[in-house]
């Protein structure tokens, strides 16, 4: 088993201004502050000292200072809808977190999860036995039965013989849920991309994954907040 990792960790939460499916989510106000404060907290809540935000927005990179939050310029070119995490998560690392470190990359849509989620992908990740460790829900293992098309052939995305195995006798499937990632600064330094073959996994339930894209997620997971707080869940 490899070397558990060192540094100490350091919550990441990327966001940026333009989102097509619902404008200004980021900053659009949720259970009475904006959405992205939401991860800073719970990054507190799970131990985490310092929190780093990537952004462009003006209204985050304008507001005053937070003890444990350090709010750092995004660049244009690296704020489009199409740049990939891994393009980001680049630049942070090397201008904004420079130095050993736990890396937990918070997606700021997913404000459901709890501080215990976060906790329990570091905990799984300083084993040291993945390269990255994600938050995942169980899904349709229908999926199992699918395939790419090359030509006119069919090619099973994994054993063949699930193809014509009744559903009930499929094993378990399990989809990241972006809510958490965890991984070494300096591994991903040196690799500049979280595509691994060793990635562990912490599971989360489907009640805590949504993720918010559009203006019915965003009133979903209001919803879902106003009956948690009507009911006493301090989560």
């Amino acid at each position: 088993m490899a070397e558990p990792r060192i540094g100490p960790p350091v919550a990441l939460v990327p966001v940026r201004a333009g989102s097509k499916g619902l404008p200004g989510k980021n900053i659009r106000p949720l259970a009475g502050k904006p959405l992205y404060r939401h991860a800073i907290d719970q990054a507190h809540a799970a131990g985490i000292a310092r929190v780093v935000v990537s952004t462009d927005i003006p209204q985050i990179l304008q507001a005053p200072a937070n003890a444990g939050v350090t709010v750092c310029p995004r660049p244009p070119a690296l704020a489009g809808d199409t740049v990939p995490m891994d393009a980001v998560l680049r630049h942070v690392l090397a201008h904004d977190i420079t130095g050993p470190a736990q890396v937990v990359l918070l997606q700021a849509t997913s404000p459901l999860r709890l501080p215990g989620d976060i906790a329990a992908a570091m905990d799984v990740h300083r084993q040291g036995e993945f390269d990255l460790v994600l938050s995942a829900t169980q899904a349709d293992s229908g999926v199992l039965k699918w395939g790419r098309a090359e030509g006119a052939a069919f090619l099973p995305l994994s054993d063949p013989a699930h193809c014509f195995a009744n559903r009930a006798e499929l094993p378990a499937v399990y989809r990241p849920n972006g809510a958490v990632y965890v991984f070494d600064a300096d591994w991903f330094r040196a690799h500049g991309t979280l595509a691994t073959g060793r990635i562990g996994m912490v599971q989360m339930p489907a009640n805590r994954a949504a993720d918010i894209d559009t203006a019915a997620d965003f009133e979903a997971v209001e919803a879902r907040l106003s009956d948690l707080s009507a009911t006493g869940d301090a989560r």
